[in-house]
Order: structure tokens, then C-alpha cells, then sequence
């Protein structure tokens, strides 16, 4: 399910491809001082009963690659490396990322600053 600022994924049915998850994904644009506006997120549920958070920043040049880092955290806490949880329904990923573009005011052809990778983690 998706609304701007958020978007949830659960399964509650395990199989043996998927476990039983149910994670929340919040995201604000936020204005740091010396970086500028940035993509700030938190991910937090559980995965087969395991609880975690993790918040990150990313850049507003890099913010287009949420996907990523999202699905790496996931996979971090006990998703399989073969599932997305951001694109399992492409219609809602699209949302969410025309959602963060206008949030953030960004345009497609901008420049990405490459220290911004670094710094990101990727």
C-alpha cells in the first residue's frame, strides 16, 4: 500500500521463497544545512518475527536510487536476495518515485555529484 510518505509491504503467508514480513517505509525531504535538501527514510518492521530499523539520507542527486539501498537493508534483515520489496508492484514504485522527484523538485537529466555516491554508500 502506498500514500505519499509511506509505503507498506507485508506477506502473511510464508512460503519457502518468501518469509513473513511486515515493513513500513516512511520518507520526508529534509534541509541539511552544509548538504542541502536530502531524501531522509525509515525502514522499520520485521522479517520472520525479527524486529529492526534503519534510517538513512541520501542526496537529493542520488535520491533516484532509494530502491537500492532499500532493498540491500532488507535483504540486511532477512529478505531474500531474490525479492524486492520496492518494486513487487511496479505501479506503486513509479508513484513513489514521481512522489520523491516532486518532492525534492528534481528533474530527469540533472548532474549527480559523484562524492555524493560515496558518501550515500554506493
Amino acid at each position: 500500500m502506498f500514500e505519499p510518505g509511506h509505503l507498506h509491504r507485508a506477506n502473511t503467508l510464508a512460503t519457502a521463497e518468501l518469509p513473513l514480513f511486515n515493513i513500513d517505509l516512511y520518507y520526508e525531504v529534509r534541509q541539511d544545512s552544509s548538504e542541502g535538501p536530502m531524501l531522509h527514510m525509515r525502514l522499520q518492521g520485521q522479517v520472520d518475527g525479527k524486529v529492526f530499523e534503519e534510517v538513512f539520507e541520501l542526496h537529493r542527486d542520488t535520491a533516484y536510487n532509494f530502491a537500492s539501498v532499500v532493498s540491500r537493508l532488507a535483504h540486511k534483515h532477512g529478505m531474500p536476495t531474490d525479492s524486492s520489496l520496492i518494486m513487487h508492484s511496479h505501479a506503486e514504485y513509479d508513484q513513489m518515485f514521481e512522489d520523491i522527484r516532486a518532492k525534492l523538485g528534481a528533474h530527469s537529466g540533472e548532474p549527480v555529484n559523484l562524492d555524493h555516491l560515496d558518501k550515500d554508500g554506493f
